[in-house]
């Protein structure tokens, strides 16, 4: 088991999942691989991904799908 991506975009949004993933009690990692000051792009707009552990994911899941589906 380990860790599970659960969202890549903006860091923003990330940020709010991220909140609301912690506010039932998971904990949560982000990995920035935003290197928007090496080569500015489009595509870093997308650079920023949250994961959790694979065995959190049943109860994470009901958060994660009405974030996305509230964005």
């Amino acid at each position: 088991m380990g860790l599970m991506k659960v969202f890549s975009g903006s860091e923003i949004l990330a940020l709010a999942l991220q909140g609301k993933i912690e506010e039932i009690g998971i904990t949560t990692v982000i990995r920035n691989n935003n290197q928007s000051n090496v080569l500015p792009s489009i595509e870093n707009a997308k650079a920023v991904e949250l994961f959790i552990q694979e065995t959190d994911f049943s109860k994470a899941n009901p958060v994660i799908e009405e974030f996305r589906l509230s964005i």
